[in-house]
């Protein structure tokens, strides 16, 4: 079942950004200490005492070009001197969102795509598209590469190429104080649970709800949001029990208004598997090796670990990048 939603408006973002930023200052991303898992890996405490700048002047962290790895980029995208990177439309902190200027986009994910660029000897490009539109665009060639919390799976790997650069961790986000806590599959049986489609959450909460209902249980009742207002008003009227997204987002949303809180984290790749949040372009496009090499440089020169440090996720760096990992299994 699909709930309609409304676009989120950039000034809304903008709004939510600047409500969060003080909670950043003195508490980074993290989950409350007593959060249960079950045969996944726990999220971790993030970094304390980071403050964030909301200005379109980022300041971002910067890096070289280095000639052997920029001379892996295809020749068309080396002649045209620019590198065109989608991301999902700029409404969650701290992975994309809207500067105070309404209209440039900031976060993790884009410091990372300019930190690749700068290594290939390319000027960034931004486009900020609706989650499906981001695949829409990589298939046709109007987009090269993807920086937008995109989850490695084995689907995904029959159309894209990954170069991981980040951990994937994904949390339940509650009303604060309702008692409960999310360990695995029976947790959410009967409960009314948002996510967005197209994840690799919605891929868990449905494999999730299906176990339940073969174990006798009742079905998860999914609601699906693409947009972060609507969930949080979702959220705050009590319309779902609880939200299932990305780790970094649902922390951040809950240390920014003190009403929610992250009730269960897990690995976005499910059981027995640390997910992977990958650099995605189109198959055999010839970019992602170029992608893979800048990452692998820019890990080993620190500025990727001052990058995940200024958004409070080092708890989520990679000690390296890695190309085609094993990805999140395909439904049964």
């Amino acid at each position: 079942m699909r709930t309609r939603t409304t676009p989120l408006t950039r000034r809304s973002a903008l709004t939510f950004a600047l409500a969060s930023a003080l909670a950043l200052t003195t508490a980074a991303c993290g989950t409350p200490e007593d959060e249960g898992t079950e045969n996944a890996g726990r999220a971790k405490p993030g970094t304390k005492g980071t403050a964030v700048n909301l200005s379109p002047d980022q300041k971002r962290v910067r890096a070289k070009k280095v000639d052997a790895v920029a001379r892996l980029v295809p020749r068309r995208i080396r002649d045209r001197g620019t590198l065109e990177v989608v991301a999902s439309a700029g409404s969650v902190p701290p992975l994309t969102f809207y500067a105070t200027d309404d209209k440039t986009v900031i976060g993790v994910e884009t410091d990372i795509a300019h930190l690749v660029a700068d290594v290939l000897g390319l000027r960034v490009r931004a486009h900020a598209v609706d989650w499906a539109n981001i695949f829409v665009g990589l298939d046709s060639g109007k987009y090269d590469v993807g920086f937008s919390n995109i989850t490695v799976t084995e689907e995904r790997k029959e159309k894209y190429d990954f170069a991981t650069y980040r951990l994937d961790t994904i949390s339940f986000e509650a009303k604060k104080g309702r008692g409960w806590k999310v360990k695995g599959p029976k947790d959410v049986a009967g409960r009314v649970i948002g996510v967005s489609s197209g994840t690799n959450q919605e891929k868990l909460l449905v494999d999730w709800s299906k176990q339940n209902v073969k174990a006798g249980r009742e079905a998860t009742d999914i609601k699906y949001f693409q947009n972060t207002s609507d969930y949080y008003l979702a959220l705050g009227s009590g319309r779902i029990d609880a939200y299932l997204g990305p780790n970094p987002v649902a922390a951040h949303h809950a240390l920014s208004t003190g009403k929610t809180e992250v009730i269960g984290s897990f690995s976005g790749a499910g059981d027995g598997l640390q997910g992977k949040i990958a650099a995605t372009t189109k198959k055999d496009n010839g970019l992602v090796k170029a992608v893979h090499e800048a990452l692998e440089h820019l890990i080993g020169e620190g500025s990727y670990g001052q990058v995940l440090g200024r958004w409070g996720l080092s708890d989520e760096a990679v000690a390296s990048s890695e190309l085609n990992p094993r990805g999140l299994p395909k439904s049964s």
